[in-house]
């Protein structure tokens, strides 16, 4: 894979201004999904979209990715919330320091989970848990709920792991 790298100072600009871009439109779109399904489902309604395996139900999860922490009190909420920024400093981190030797992979690994982070992280503020609105299921075993910016993370994360793992044995670090 090409690294963006061969252009110097500005192609780190352009690697920058993707990462930044995608982010942009993973938080627009998120956004504009839980929206719309805050203003038009209730809670405790489903509309099935695939019958046995994919349905829109509203849910407001309080803890962190797939439901974990939940059932913390409301006093200790904060708790994810500090979490969730902690992380999205790690990712500024990261990406920071990859960016400079990014392939186009890495710069959109990098835009879909700090776009992600950054959805969920809103709804954090807004209503101190993420709406969440994508239920995949088979009969009674149901994977937690989740929505576009958890979608972007877990792509992204996805395509790094898959990044790492195809690197050239050359190009890893000893």
């Amino acid at each position: 894979m090409r690294a963006l790298h061969a252009g110097g100072a500005a192609a780190h600009g352009h690697a920058l201004k993707a990462i930044v871009g995608l982010a942009g439109v993973i938080v627009v779109v998120d956004q504009l999904t839980k929206r719309v399904v805050l203003d038009h489902l209730p809670p405790g309604r489903r509309i099935e979209l695939i019958d046995g395996f994919l349905a829109f139900a509203l849910v407001k999860n309080p803890g962190l990715a797939f439901g974990l922490l939940a059932d913390l009190p409301t006093a200790w909420r904060w708790v994810a919330a500090a979490l969730s920024i902690v992380a999205l400093l790690v990712l500024v981190r990261v990406a920071l320091r990859v960016v400079p030797t990014a392939s186009w992979l890495d710069v959109v690994a990098i835009g879909l989970i700090f776009g992600g982070a950054v959805g969920n992280l809103i709804d954090r503020a807004r209503f101190g848990a993420v709406v969440d609105f994508i239920d995949v299921y088979y009969r009674d075993y149901h994977w937690p709920a989740f929505n576009v910016a958890d979608s972007g993370i877990t792509i992204g994360v996805v395509l790094l792991a898959l990044r790492l793992v195809a690197r050239e044995p050359s190009a890893q670090p000893r």
